[in-house]
């Protein structure tokens, strides 16, 4: 708790700050300079101004979403301090929130920070599936958010929320974008009301398309290439005032070589690495084969909303499936590159579906709250193959079959106790039961284990997780609040263990308790805003991976761990048409108590992933043309300071500071119907480490992309 106390040792440093700040303030805007526009957020399952909830939440609206080419959840973590994602593969990704993340992809693991889609839980790493193109904005919520989100948000979550379709007018619009690596997309959208009004439906779809960015030396081929499809078709009704109905469908399916893996590194200490030859070249590899990422998953949403005399009562349900397929060549090499072969793949099929029911108070309610019961169930098969080749190859598997069933009750309330002061309170009770068989028995070798094996288990896991806090308003557009809270994510069991002993032997639940104090505000009659958190986070029973030298991978419950961290987030418009948007991450986030093995101590290590610092600028210039149209010129930087990719913090496995940068020059026409962009990613074509991880005497891994650029074209009706 010392570290805590230090934390909201600030508070009155802050309150004053922002005191000084309101009085040297000028009140009212110059004339010619536009306001930062309002953001509006359901980070408390209900919609609020960004600026009045005591959530620290990263926001993007539909236009930033669109005018900054965010396609994916990888876009999102360059542009969000605080978030971070790890694309291996790019099918399966990784995400971490202030420090807490999971590389868990097996059948009865868990993801440490949750994405969901339209509030609806997608509840495997590879069903994080999605296209932005129609979507009203993109919220990231830090820090625990069990009390509202529900499963598995120790860390945080990332809610994509959809455009609903609209009853009140016709709406249409289109892109094409053309670029480098022959990449082609178009999308589209369409809403017609009918029925007089009282009912509309949405249809929209996008596909995107680029030919490989590496390529491949031995087969002629270029890999990492992209073929995405996505859909989505929504219903809504409102029969008659006070009742709100809405379906949707939706679906993705991704077709993908890749990805180009190479050998970073060698520990020329172990006998090993004389099989390997390290290749660097971002533009080349030479796997013995290409790879594939297939991807098909889709989804069915419903929801009813009801307004009584007191509450709404609301229904939420869904039933989500997925089936995917992914191999490629993990040492880069063939026979005439390297003395040895390594490959694998994962094969997976999963069906998960919940059901939610909850009543909210009506909005012009003073006291303010949601209760409601949560059940989610899901089905996962998995096989997860091992190829090594010394001469002759050997194939290792391990089939996974897991059955979850979670439930939940919860409650969350603010209750205003004076016209500035509100109090916080939330809980949740969750109970996860969950059934898992795995073996090792269908291939014709085994590495990683010791024995050969089929163990079926149990086991059910419990927790109460809550939030609390106050929130207190100084003065108009200032909100101070101080909150804590605490999250949860269920234990599970092993998912290439080397015996059956260790296929019995699960981990137990993680938990994280944060304590955080924030300020909101608006400035100079609403062209500056100005946000800045700090917090501190008590990890502990925190769930790591390790791989053992017999290439099996353990997953412990390492001990505990503190994460401190501050954020900042500033949106001005100095002058007219000139905007610039900064925000900042400092995450000091160390491990406290883990010996991995006896002789063996972490403490005082930091956890992997996870940079210092990380810097994002993003300033743009409107210029008003001649006949009525207007050019916006736009930059995205990023910085992220150090990271390492493996909690020992030794060897090779780290990744350099890193800078990107990213352009646009966009052309809008008179009336607002149609705009012509030029853009560009990673302008300076910066190469990093996008993954790796070192054994038998060689650090292997994958770069990110390269430059690219194009032009899009955008009509809307």
């Amino acid at each position: 708790m010392a570290a805590s106390r230090k934390a909201l040792a600030y508070g009155p440093a802050l309150l004053a700050l922002i005191g000084a700040a309101s009085a040297n303030a000028q009140t009212t805007a110059a004339p010619d300079v536009a306001q930062i526009e309002e953001v509006v957020v359901t980070a408390q399952r209900r919609s609020e101004s960004l600026q009045a909830v005591p959530v620290t939440v990263t926001a993007f609206g539909a236009d930033q979403v669109q005018q900054a080419r965010i396609r994916q959840i990888d876009d999102v973590a360059g542009l969000t301090p605080g978030l971070q994602f790890d694309a291996f593969p790019a099918s399966q990704p990784r995400i971490s929130i202030r420090g807490i993340g999971s590389s868990d992809r097996g059948a009865a693991g868990d993801p440490s920070s949750a994405v969901f889609l339209d509030e609806i839980y997608l509840g495997r790493p590879a069903a994080v599936a999605f296209d932005a193109f129609d979507v009203e904005r993109i919220e990231v919520l830090k820090g625990p958010q069990g009390t509202l989100f529900g499963r598995n948000v120790v860390g945080g979550a990332i809610n994509v929320v959809s455009h609903r379709p609209d009853l009140d007018r016709f709406d249409a619009g289109a892109e094409l974008t053309a670029g480098n690596y022959r990449r082609l997309e178009g999308a589209g959208v369409i809403n017609a009301p009918f029925a007089g009004g009282k009912a509309a439906i949405r249809a929209s779809g996008a596909w995107r398309a680029h030919d490989g960015y590496v390529k491949n030396t031995f087969t002629g081929s270029d890999i990492e290439d992209q073929d995405t499809r996505s859909g989505r078709l929504a219903l809504r009704v409102e029969p008659r005032e006070g009742v709100r109905l809405q379906a949707s469908l939706d679906g993705t399916r991704d077709r993908a070589t890749g990805p180009a893996q190479h050998v970073l590194d060698l520990d020329t200490s172990d006998p090993s690495s004389a099989l390997w030859t390290v290749n660097r070249d971002r533009k080349h590899t030479a796997g013995s084969d290409n790879g594939f990422q297939n991807r098909d998953t889709w989804g069915l949403r419903l929801q009813g909303d009801v307004d009584l005399s007191f509450a709404t009562l609301t229904y939420l349900g869904s039933y989500r499936d997925l089936d995917y397929h992914a191999a490629y060549d993990f040492d880069g090499g063939n026979p005439t590159f390297n003395r040895a072969g390594i490959s694998g793949g994962n094969d997976e099929a999963s069906d998960f579906s919940s059901h939610e029911l909850r009543l909210s108070s009506l909005p012009e309610s003073r006291v303010r709250w949601v209760a409601g019961l949560y059940a989610f169930h899901s089905q996962t098969d998995r096989r997860d193959s091992l190829v090594i080749n010394l001469g002759r190859p050997g194939t290792e598997i391990y089939t996974q079959s897991a059955e979850l069933q979670s439930y939940a009750a919860f409650g969350d309330v603010t209750v205003p106790v004076s016209e500035r002061v509100s109090l916080i309170g939330g809980l949740r009770y969750s109970k996860d039961d969950k059934d898992y068989r795995v073996d090792n028995v269908a291939g014709n070798t085994v590495f990683r284990a010791r024995e050969r094996f089929n163990v079926l288990i149990s086991d059910s896991y419990k927790a109460w997780t809550w939030r609390a806090g106050v929130d207190f308003k100084p003065a108009e557009h200032h909100l101070l609040y101080a909150m804590a809270s605490r999250g949860f994510k269920s234990g599970g069991f092993q998912d290439t263990p080397a015996s059956a002993a260790d296929a019995r032997d699960g981990f137990e639940p993680e938990f994280a308790t944060q304590y955080e104090i924030g300020q909101k505000s608006s400035f100079l009659g609403g062209t500056l805003v100005w946000n800045n958190t700090l917090y501190v986070m008590k990890y502990s029973d925190l769930q790591t991976r390790r791989t053992l030298p017999n290439l099996s991978v353990v997953t412990d419950n390492a001990g505990k761990a503190t994460i401190k961290g501050y954020e900042t987030y500033l949106a001005w418009r100095p002058f007219s048409g000139a905007r610039l948007v900064a925000s900042y991450g400092y995450t000091d986030a160390k491990f406290d108590e883990f010996e991995p093995e006896p002789g063996v101590d972490y403490a005082g290590n930091r956890i992997s992933r996870t940079p210092r610092h990380k810097l994002v600028l993003s300033p743009s210039y409107d210029l008003m043309l001649t006949g009525g149209g207007d050019l916006r010129l736009a930059v995205d930087y990023r910085y992220e300071s150090m990271i390492f990719d493996d909690n020992a913090n030794e060897g090779p496995e780290r990744r350099d500071p890193t800078n990107f940068f990213d352009a646009r020059a966009i052309y809008t026409a008179p009336g607002d119907h149609w705009s012509a962009s030029l853009w560009g990613k990673n302008l300076s074509n910066e190469v990093t480490r996008t993954f790796q991880a070192t054994f038998l005497g060689a650090n292997f891994g994958a770069y990110n992309p390269p430059r690219t650029f194009g032009v899009t074209l955008n009509w809307k009706h």
